[in-house]
């Protein structure tokens, strides 16, 4: 039963109070406010979720190894690590992930998707980070500096492998 339909868009709820909610999200209507950063939140459950950052309040834990979480999806995608579940199944090879977006980022090797594009010569990337380090050559930035002898490098894996020549 969805008696409270909004006007805008169609969709249908059982309670009034969530129908409220939801037509924020057309009118933009941001009535909740952090007291510590000012952010605004459509939604009294929104602010208290955003409050945890400045808190740092965990309180959702792993009954297996007591880790603390800010949120609930987070610690139901870390009880995967304990019971071993892989629920997302790669449907061209078959392989398995605990997360959804490691089957997205996984289904790329067989699409050869490259959303990631450069914006100075329109190189595309399967992953940001990639596109990120690859920026620095048009840019010059080099932030990762050896602490012997301060030669800097586009990427922390160049400064490791850098670091062993002074061993």
């Amino acid at each position: 039963e969805w008696p409270y339909e909004c006007g805008e868009c169609g969709k249908g709820f059982s309670y009034r109070s969530n129908l409220v909610t939801h037509q924020r999200l057309h009118t933009g209507e941001r009535p909740y406010e952090c007291p510590q950063c000012q952010k605004r939140f459509q939604s009294s459950s929104n602010l208290l979720q955003h409050q945890r950052i400045h808190t740092e309040e965990r309180p959702f834990l792993c009954p297996e190894c007591g880790k603390g979480f800010k949120h609930n999806s987070n610690l139901i995608k870390h009880r995967h690590i304990h019971t071993g579940e892989r629920p997302y199944q790669c449907a061209t090879c078959g392989k398995r992930f605990q997360t959804s977006s490691h089957l997205l980022l996984h289904e790329r090797i067989h699409t050869d998707e490259r959303p990631f594009h450069c914006p100075d010569c329109g190189k595309g990337f399967k992953h940001n980070s990639t596109l990120i380090t690859h920026r620095r050559i048009h840019t010059g930035e080099r932030p990762y500096e050896c602490p012997q002898c301060e030669k800097s490098f586009t990427s922390s894996s160049h400064l490791t492998r850098h670091q062993r020549s002074h061993q």
